[in-house]
């Protein structure tokens, strides 16, 4: 994959650099010398390797060392799971699930309660989270947190109610979960650094080269810092800073005390800028009209927009590049709104610079706004993989369908890329390449396919517009001279195999750098 769709049958790389390619098999054996390694596989596709714009790395670290909920089919798998590691923890320590899981793969189809998690034990606070938008806490974390049946919902946020007022435990949005995160211990730094190591493999073993990481806190920087020091950050990552605090000035004083701002780090680690999210997720996305499960409910704005707007003008004037999450149609309007008027307020202000992060409600006029603004859009398809009978739910089919229409935004000029928002979803790229192609889901059938698009787009999404999202497809995203030696080798084309064939499909290898990080074969000599 390169410039103008143009194929090659040969490729030569020196130290981490792509040095020449060529359309002859044999065009480039003039530079093959004594120390020179050659791997003759006429049966290979080479690609770029995949760039995730949006994929919760730090989260996914996190999760290598809690309970695996996500290998459950069933609530009674899921309770064994916790109830083994309880087994195995000393009474009164805090047990904590992965968040790599959603309810749509258990039987059941809906999340545990209180009383649930209270049979894996009644000795141990336990709280399960899944995804950044939901936790559950059994009795003794609700206890621990002061969570009652008189405990009000706190702005932007649910506490899930039995019809006696009792809490299930289930808490939508941080802030109905806060106070019992609050209470959680933290990680050590060793073992967030060990579980960023194997994530980085694991991510590796997919074809994924870069990642840019939509929720890092200032305390998680060092982590990544340390498995770059050690010459392990074997994903390219970018890093959105999450600058959390309980007001308006204390959220500023944060960014100001950064000392640093967007662009800052290497080819390897480097802050691509601020997240902010103004709305919540399926189950809180901001919606013009009610849910339809809920006719009362129209989910949460967790910003007063002139409180956005400032912290963002503030953001900006100081170098920092934003992005925002909003993905009803309400928050997507919204967050236009702030994002032109800071543009107005900023003449100059380079193009790239303010995005909007999955965008799953826009309309034909907030996408010609966006598009007229110079405001790119993150899309991510397993997001309607995973919570299409979700959303079929609470948002209805004519909305479901409507969800990241990615071909009318391509069609009508938008500039997009393409990622996965892992951990609520899966991280595979095979499987988002399946689901722009088909616009299919889990649980909820093909939602909009009038919104399909190729093969070879879907892979440009992953590639080349990743790396133009990051400011640097100069450096890499195609296969050319004087681009990074960033790929992927697959025996089965990804740009012409059947489609049903992508969400299975593995890497040969993966390159970063020139360095094979995946190579299970061993046909790439380890180097650096």
């Amino acid at each position: 994959m390169a410039r103008h769709r143009a194929f090659y049958q040969a490729i030569a790389i020196r130290d981490e650099w792509i040095v020449a390619v060529s359309q002859d098999p044999h065009g480039l054996d003039g530079l093959i010398g004594a120390g020179t390694h050659v791997l003759d596989a006429p049966d290979l596709t080479i690609l770029p390797a995949f760039e995730d714009t949006h994929n919760h790395l730090i989260l996914t670290a996190q999760n290598m060392g809690l309970v695996p909920v996500d290998r459950a089919h069933t609530l009674a798998e899921f309770i064994d799971l916790i109830r083994q590691r309880a087994a195995q923890t000393p009474p009164g320590s805090w047990i904590q699930t992965s968040a790599a899981w959603h309810e749509v793969n258990l039987a059941e189809g809906r999340l545990p309660t209180a009383p649930e998690l209270d049979e894996a034990t009644q000795d141990h606070p336990v709280v399960v989270r899944r995804g950044g938008h939901v936790a559950i806490a059994n009795s003794l974390a609700l206890a621990r947190a002061g969570i009652t049946r008189e405990t009000p919902d706190p702005q932007g946020g649910t506490i899930v109610r039995f019809p006696d007022g009792t809490p299930t435990g289930v808490l939508i949005e941080p802030p109905a979960y806060a106070p019992v995160v609050a209470l959680m211990p933290a990680m050590t730094h060793e073992q967030m650094v060990e579980g960023l190591r194997q994530a980085c493999r694991e991510y590796n073993a997919s074809g994924i080269g870069t990642v840019r990481d939509p929720w890092v806190a200032r305390e998680q920087v060092p982590v990544y810092q340390a498995l770059w020091e050690r010459s392990e950050l074997t994903v390219r990552s970018r890093l959105m800073l999450a600058p959390m605090a309980a007001t308006l000035e204390e959220r500023m004083a944060i960014i100001e005390g950064f000392g640093v701002r967007s662009g800052f780090g290497d080819d390897l680690l480097k802050l691509w800028g601020l997240k902010f999210g103004l709305d919540g997720g399926a189950e809180g996305g901001a919606l013009d009209e009610p849910y339809m499960n809920n006719p009362g409910y129209g989910g949460h704005l967790l910003w007063n927009p002139d409180d956005l707007l400032t912290i963002i003008t503030f953001a900006v004037r100081r170098g920092w590049k934003i992005g925002t999450h909003a993905i009803g149609d309400r928050a997507v309007r919204t967050l236009l709104d702030v994002y032109e008027q800071v543009i107005q307020e900023n003449p100059g202000l380079k193009p790239g610079t303010l995005v909007l992060e999955h965008g799953f409600l826009a309309d034909a006029r907030q996408r010609a706004r966006a598009i007229r603004l110079g405001i790119p859009v993150t899309v991510q398809h397993p997001l309607l993989y995973t919570l299409g009978s979700v959303l079929l739910d609470g948002w209805g089919e004519q909305r479901t369908r409507e969800i990241m229409p990615v071909r009318a935004w391509l069609e009508e000029g938008a500039s997009l890329s393409a990622g996965t928002d892992h951990p609520v979803s899966s991280f595979n790229p095979g499987l988002s390449l399946w689901g722009m192609v088909t616009r299919g889901t889990l649980k909820a059938g093909i939602q909009g396919p009038e919104y399909a698009i190729d093969q070879y787009t879907a892979l440009q999404l992953y590639t080349v517009a990743g790396a133009q999202l990051n400011g640097e497809s100069h450096r890499r995203g195609t296969l050319e001279p004087r681009r990074l030696a960033d790929l992927v080798a697959f025996r089965s084309n990804p740009i012409t195999c059947p489609i049903d064939d992508l969400p299975s499909l593995r890497p040969v290898f993966t390159m970063v750098g020139g360095r094979a990080v995946y190579d299970p074969e061993f046909l790439i000599r380890m180097t650096g």
